[in-house]
């Protein structure tokens, strides 16, 4: 009876591993990835449901506080340590709202990952393309991935049809900051504004 249990634990134990372990090829990194969104995006999941499952995701995936530094540019140096706290979890919440919002709406996309370019050994572009539908057309995604731990690849940007969401990003807070006289703080405003929508 004993030994039963342990090997169901063993079996529970090996399931978890590996449903929240990706690969650290970057390739089979972003494939897993697609595979896992393209579940979570069925018709018969309720908006709610996806909301949850792709905000997991990210929090695993993508590497959410390098992106927030990247995001604010060079206003990070004029933050104190507390500003820096408020800022961060601001920006969780920002990027998983925005993130998720952008998503829940696809059902079914179809995503073939392509190829993969090293640009350096903290850096591999993964390329990839939407397929087109009746209505749309194909729209080709590069996925930016941080490799400094080799290990545990993340998600730095999202390159969509040559433009980079995180450089986007950075343009649109910079333009927030600087309409306010260079007050950091007003862009929380605005990230607490769209976080409350």
């Amino acid at each position: 009876m004993k030994k039963k249990f342990f090997i169901i634990i063993f079996l529970i134990f090996s399931f978890s591993q590996n449903s929240y372990g990706y690969s650290s090829d970057p390739k089979q990194f972003i494939t897993e990835i697609v595979d896992e969104a393209k579940k979570v995006l069925i018709d018969s999941n309720t908006k709610e449901f996806k909301t949850k499952k792709l905000s997991e995701m990210a929090l695993k995936t993508v590497d959410i506080k390098g992106v927030a530094y990247y995001s604010i540019g060079k206003y990070r140096k004029s933050l104190n340590d507390e500003q820096m706290k408020q800022y961060l979890s601001l920006f969780e919440k920002y990027f998983l709202k925005s993130f998720t919002s952008r998503l829940t709406d696809y059902s079914d996309p179809k995503i073939d990952v392509l190829s993969t370019e090293v640009l350096n050994p903290k850096y591999t572009i993964v390329k990839s393309v939407l397929l087109a539908t009746d209505k749309k057309p194909a729209v080709n995604i590069e996925w930016r991935v941080y490799t400094k731990n080799p290990d545990k690849p993340l998600i730095r940007d999202l390159i969509i049809e040559g433009l980079s969401l995180a450089r986007t990003q950075k343009e649109e807070f910079s333009s927030v900051i600087e309409s306010n006289d260079g007050d950091v703080t007003k862009l929380f405003v605005t990230l607490n504004e769209f976080i409350a929508k």
